[in-house]
């Protein structure tokens, strides 16, 4: 049984016309190879906060300043 990832680039032409990804699963079962495109969802380092959640993704306004004055004046009420 083998699983791995590669670029549909190297595949022949009529495979590669077939996938619209840029990346395949190949998982081979008992000599049955199956090809399942693949989503890439990796984000780029400089665009680190796409699809920030919680709640301070709809204040556009906050930056890490006043995010760690808010912790530590949180953190004084705490002591």
């Amino acid at each position: 049984m083998t699983n791995s990832v590669m670029n549909t680039k190297y595949l022949p032409e009529i495979l590669f016309r077939l996938i619209t990804t840029e990346k395949v699963r190949v998982h081979e079962v008992d000599g049955v190879i199956q090809l399942t495109p693949v989503e890439d969802t990796f984000v780029e380092p400089s665009d680190c906060t796409v699809g920030l959640r919680g709640m301070l993704a709809d204040d556009p306004e906050m930056s890490v300043e006043k995010f760690l004055e808010r912790k530590h004046a949180e953190k004084e009420l705490d002591l």
